[in-house]
C-alpha cells in the first residue's frame, strides 16, 4: 500500500486517506441495517476508545513531529507547538458557538438560534467535530512532500487508519439514536455516513495548506492536534460517560490511546 501511495501527488494522498476514514464512518453508520439498539456499555466503551485514538494521534503523529520540525528556527521549539495548539482549540470553541447544533447527550442546541430540525443539529454536531480529524490526515500527508524525517508516509497512512478506527463508533453514535426516533433506516444511515462527509474536503484543505507555506506546517500539525483536544474533552468523553459506564468508558479509553500508540510508533 505505501509503495503504491508514495507516486501520487500529497493532496491526492491525503484525498485517498480522508475518503478511508469517511468510509469507516458509513460502516459504523451501516450498522442500523443490522440492529435497531446498540448495547450501552460497548458504545460508551468504542467512544472513549475513539477518544483515546485522538489523544495518542494528538502528541505522537502531530505535537512531537511539530515540535522536531520547529528545531532550530528563528524562535523556541515550543512557540509554533503551544501557539498552534491553542489556537486549534480556540478555533474549534469560536464555531462551536456559532454553528448551531446539538451534542446527543442533551437536549438544548448551542450555538445561534436556528428552525433547523434535530436531526439536522445532531449532525451539525458530529459534522463540526469531524473536520480536525480529517485537517489533522491532510496536513500529516502535506508534510510527508517535505522529506523531512519526522513527517514520513508510514506515519501519515498509521494516522488515517487510526482516526479510521475511531469514526466507526462515531458513525454508530450519530445513526443509532435518530433511528431510535423514528427515522427510516435509509435517513439513519445517510446522516450517520454524511456526518464523515466534511473530512475529505478538510483532508485535502489541509494538505493544500502545507504545500504552499511549509514555515507554518508546525503550527498546522499543532492546530489540528489543538481541535482534536477539543473534540475529546468537550464530546466523546462526555458522552461515553453519560451513559453510567465510567469505567469501561475510561478502560476503552486506555486501549485506544495504547493502541494508537504502537500503531504510530511501530509504522511512523
Amino acid at each position: 500500500m505505501l509503495t503504491a501511495l508514495s507516486g501520487l501527488p500529497p493532496v491526492v494522498q491525503a484525498l485517498l486517506g480522508t475518503l478511508f476514514t469517511w468510509s469507516i464512518t458509513a460502516l459504523g453508520a451501516a450498522t442500523v441495517f443490522m440492529t435497531k439498539e446498540v448495547d450501552r456499555k460497548l458504545l460508551d466503551t468504542m467512544l472513549g476508545f475513539a477518544g483515546g485514538v485522538m489523544i495518542a494521534a494528538s502528541y505522537w503523529s502531530l505535537l512531537a513531529p511539530a515540535l522536531e520540525m520547529a528545531e532550530g528556527g528563528p524562535l523556541p521549539a515550543w512557540v509554533p507547538a503551544a501557539s498552534g495548539f491553542l489556537l486549534g482549540g480556540i478555533f474549534l470553541r469560536l464555531i462551536d458557538r456559532i454553528l448551531p447544533h446539538l451534542h446527543l447527550d442533551s437536549d438544548q442546541p448551542e450555538g445561534l438560534k436556528t428552525s433547523w430540525r434535530r436531526t439536522t443539529l445532531l449532525v451539525a454536531a458530529i459534522t463540526l467535530h469531524n473536520f480536525p480529524e480529517g485537517l489533522a490526515v491532510g496536513v500529516a500527508f502535506g508534510a510527508v512532500a517535505y522529506g523531512l524525517p519526522t513527517a514520513t508516509l508510514a506515519g501519515a497512512v498509521s494516522l488515517a487508519l487510526g482516526i479510521g478506527l475511531q469514526n466507526f463508533p462515531e458513525g454508530m453514535a450519530v445513526a443509532m439514536p435518530l433511528r431510535r426516533e423514528g427515522q427510516s433506516l435509509f435517513k439513519s444511515f445517510w446522516y450517520g455516513q454524511l456526518s464523515g462527509f466534511v473530512e475529505p474536503i478538510a483532508g485535502v484543505l489541509g494538505a493544500m495548506a502545507v504545500l504552499i507555506a511549509q514555515p507554518v506546517l508546525p503550527y498546522a500539525m499543532a492546530f489540528a492536534a489543538g481541535a482534536m483536544i477539543f473534540v475529546v474533552t468537550e464530546d466523546l468523553i462526555p458522552e461515553a460517560q453519560h451513559g453510567g459506564n465510567t469505567d469501561l468508558a475510561t478502560m476503552g479509553l486506555m486501549v485506544g490511546f495504547a493502541v494508537m500508540m504502537v500503531m504510530d510508533v511501530a509504522l511512523g
